[in-house]
């Protein structure tokens, strides 16, 4: 437990997670103050209804698209796509496809993956139209200064703190999660949002903790609708931080039994996240009942649940957050999925701010050839 506490008090990882309620009160001032230049780029680009509307990064950024977009969907009243810079990358024609414009919302913490600049420009190159918002941390990164200047984008620079130097992405997650819903989405209570993320905090090292005690092997997370994006971002954290030694999978809560079930043996923790929507929030209580009868309820998490849970799992609660839709209420949930990957990075004797020391997996991918897409090959 001391070895824990010294970790989550000194690490930069730790003062990334910790940061988080204080540094969306700043998101909420740049988006602010860029509030008419989001407007006339979206007025722009909307006014056409076959815009298409799709959110993209790589690895963490793409699950900020993942966790966004239905609720965006419903708010503005048009489909709205979460597609990774990679897959844009790799196969542009299926994403480019007729002669629909695009919007583009681009997510990048550096954004100098050379995936996030190849993407954006490849949909400007392809697209009949196309308009770009860029979500970013980094004001010198590659892909601020190919847009900055551009008539058909919007920078958004995020505070430089959410550019998150500890190994795996924590607070720029969250902060770019918050920045998209503030642009695009319906009002947003940062305030509120902050307060419930620092409850969630004051107890987050301790709970973690006792996760990690346990010794997990595997770690299961699961969601529906935007709380899947928030799975898949939990699984990866844990993948990052203990450097793959515990195995993390994520899923749907219906989409888990179809195969992926498999996975569950005794040393595997299970995590639900919880919807705030009756109607979805049912099948992650019935999944949640199903992982306690094959693990027992101390190896099952609900987290969004107090403290009596479906079937005497273990209840993580975000006090404040009843009613909210889940896209916002998963800047919340993901501190528990943090503190985990922490805690258990800390368990195994790791170095949370550098868990890969020989280089094997980096900040910033490495080793990436972007290819010349052959103008006979365009769409």
């Amino acid at each position: 437990m001391a070895v824990e506490e010294k970790q989550w008090g000194t690490s930069r990882t730790a003062v990334e997670i910790r940061q988080q309620p204080e540094a969306w009160r700043r998101v909420a001032r740049v988006v602010a103050h860029a509030r008419s230049d989001v407007d006339r780029l979206l007025g722009e680009a909307l006014a056409d209804p076959r815009t298409r509307i799709v959110l993209t990064g790589a690895g963490t950024s793409a699950f900020v698209g993942q966790v966004v977009a239905p609720d965006l969907s419903r708010h503005l009243g048009r489909q709205v796509e979460a597609i990774a810079t990679t897959d844009i990358v790799a196969d542009p024609r299926s994403v480019v496809a007729g002669d629909r414009p695009q919007l583009l919302v681009s997510f990048a913490r550096s954004g100098n993956s050379p995936e996030s600049v190849a993407a954006a420009d490849l949909v400007d190159r392809l697209a009949p139209a196309a308009h770009h918002l860029v979500i970013t941390c980094n004001a010198s990164g590659e892909l601020a200064r190919r847009w900055s200047d551009a008539k058909n984008a919007v920078v958004l620079t995020l505070p430089s703190e959410l550019n998150d130097r500890g190994f795996a992405m924590t607070s720029s997650f969250t902060g770019m999660v918050l920045a998209a819903l503030l642009s695009l989405g319906p009002e947003v209570d940062v305030e509120a949002a902050a307060r419930a993320a620092s409850v969630v905090l004051d107890t987050a090292a301790s709970r973690a903790a006792e996760v990690a005690a346990a010794e997990p092997a595997r770690l299961v997370y699961l969601g529906s609708g935007a709380l899947k994006g928030l799975a898949m971002e939990a699984a990866l954290k844990c993948l990052e931080l203990t450097a793959g030694a515990v195995v993390a999978v994520s899923d749907s809560s219906l989409g888990f039994r179809h195969g992926p079930k498999s996975i569950l043996d005794a040393r595997t923790t299970a995590v639900v996240f919880h919807s705030a929507d009756p109607y979805t929030k049912s099948y992650d209580e019935d999944i949640t009942r199903e992982l306690v009868r094959s693990l027992g309820p101390d190896r099952v998490i609900a987290v969004g649940v107090a403290d009596e849970a479906p079937g005497g799992a273990r209840g993580w609660p975000m006090p404040g957050t009843a009613g909210w839709p889940d896209a916002l209420r998963a800047v919340v949930a993901v501190i528990p999925a943090q503190a985990i990957a922490l805690a258990c990075s800390v368990a195994r004797g790791l170095e949370p701010d550098n868990p890969f020391p020989g280089g094997e997996v980096n900040r910033v991918v490495q080793g990436v050839v972007i290819h010349d897409f052959a103008p006979s090959a365009e769409v």
